[in-house]
């Protein structure tokens, strides 16, 4: 076992004491796999008094059940008494723990037997009463003694189960997949942001097909979002191999696995389609305006996650303009006017999140010369042209007030983007005065009568 020089000298310091002191958890199932790994657990039958007692600086983090931070040199080591845990009457966390002398009864108490393993840092021997090693090779993920108290214990675990599948390329063992089947009520005592970290977790994870798959087999999905359950089903037209469901989650698979708003945007960017589903007089499935749908569902599901404002922003910008339809005979007037209304920096997750649509179609790479087009001919236009947004035109709102002699408002808006709209057609106009005088003709003719 490959142990950081930091945990060794920790280990040191508790056996010089007369403690036990083992690394256990899913740091030791990374170095069976060959992970990388920088979260570290440690347990001793030190108790947490014990423990700062030894150490300088100490956290108490989670002192009522056991757990505290110790600060070791440069790094932060979680440290928890071996226990028995009580009963868990929230389904999260136990009501009380009773510490014990024990690794082995410390190790009952995990969720899975591949976080059931523990390593003596002094004596170099691994202790594994739960065969976790044997499953880590067969790649299975089995509760800890009878599953389903195991999963009722925390709801939690249920999700962690198909999240570890998703991470690891591991198959959930069938009674354990039993017992999250009939531990579904525990789930509705998760709190959101639990639930939102587990699943941020499942769609960062090197498969999250099969991560959400498994959300779905085992019923977790209905539970936690309803609206892509809802798109089982939801037939498409001849173009797709799929339906909206099946189409979503193998968008989000294709999309790029350090980009959480990537991954979102393709999940979400066509959940509005059940909503908007209608049929021709021919019988064709229609979706038209599923994409402000979808926004609509994506945010509400966001704000119900408590995600962070940025990423519900970039998200839904995104699936709001992933509807584009770029053909050869587009004006350079009309490539500009999409540059503007999608922002430049947000083309290129745009197009990646088009490209990832178009995988998700009937799950294969298909060829995008259309989109490698369009993206040539935004580059050229880009580098030529710089004017995309009202704060890019060589005048100001003051400019205008001054010149026109009115007062501020929203009349000052509503010139400043026929502007925009009037360079945008032609880059030739954005002239300090040539903008004055078509602010003056468009004030004269248009508005000024409207407002007196």
């Amino acid at each position: 076992m490959k142990i950081p020089g930091n945990i060794k000298k920790l280990a040191k310091i508790f056996s010089l004491n007369g403690y036990q002191c083992y690394l256990v958890g899913g740091a030791i199932r990374d170095i069976f796999l060959g992970r990388i790994t920088a979260d570290y657990d440690i347990a001793t039958d030190a108790t947490p008094l014990e423990v700062s007692r030894i150490f300088k600086r100490v956290i108490p983090t989670g002192i009522k059940h056991g757990t505290v931070t110790v600060l070791f040199y440069n790094d932060k080591f979680e440290v928890t008494t071996f226990r028995i845990d009580d009963k868990y009457s929230d389904s999260r966390r136990p009501d009380s723990v009773k510490y014990t002398s024990s690794i082995f009864d410390d190790l009952k108490r995990r969720d899975f037997t591949i976080n059931g393993i523990a390593y003596d840092i002094i004596l170099k021997k691994i202790v594994d009463p739960h065969n976790g090693i044997s499953d880590i090779k067969t790649k299975i993920i089995r509760a800890i003694g009878n599953p389903i108290e195991r999963l009722n214990e925390d709801g939690l675990r249920s999700l962690r189960a198909c999240r570890f599948a998703a991470q690891l390329g591991f198959k959930i063992e069938k009674d354990t997949v039993s017992a999250i089947k009939y531990s579904l009520e525990v789930i509705k005592s998760i709190s959101c942001e639990r639930i939102r970290d587990e699943f941020i977790k499942i769609l960062q994870s090197s498969d999250p097909v099969t991560g959400i798959e498994l959300l779905k087999e085992t019923g977790i999905l209905e539970y936690i979002l309803p609206e892509i359950f809802d798109c089982i089903g939801v037939e498409q037209r001849e173009m797709h191999c799929f339906d909206v469901y099946y189409h979503s989650i193998y968008s989000c698979g294709a999309a790029p696995k350090d980009d959480l708003v990537l991954r979102l945007a393709a999940l979400f960017h066509d959940l509005g389609k059940a909503k908007a589903l209608e049929y021709s007089t021919e019988g064709t499935p229609t979706f038209y305006n599923h994409e402000d749908y979808s926004v609509e569902i994506a945010r509400n599901i966001f704000v119900r996650l408590k995600m962070p404002n940025k990423v519900i922003t970039e998200v839904c910008h995104l699936v709001k303009h992933h509807m584009f339809n770029y053909t050869e005979e587009w004006t350079d007037g009309a490539v500009r006017r999409f540059i503007s209304r999608v922002h430049k920096d947000s083309i290129e997750n745009l197009m990646r999140l088009r490209e990832a649509d178009s995988f998700g179609r009937c799950n294969k790479k298909e060829s995008n010369a259309g989109l490698k087009s369009f993206k040539i001919r935004i580059a050229g236009i880009i580098d030529k042209d710089s004017v995309f947004s009202v704060k890019d035109l060589k005048i100001t709102g003051r400019d205008i007030i001054d010149k026109l002699k009115i007062n501020e408002g929203p009349v000052i808006g509503v010139i400043l983007n026929y502007l925009l709209s009037s360079v945008l057609e032609d880059p030739v106009l954005n002239d300090h005065d040539k903008l004055l005088e078509l602010s003056e003709k468009l004030y004269r003719q248009r508005i000024q009568h409207q407002i007196e």
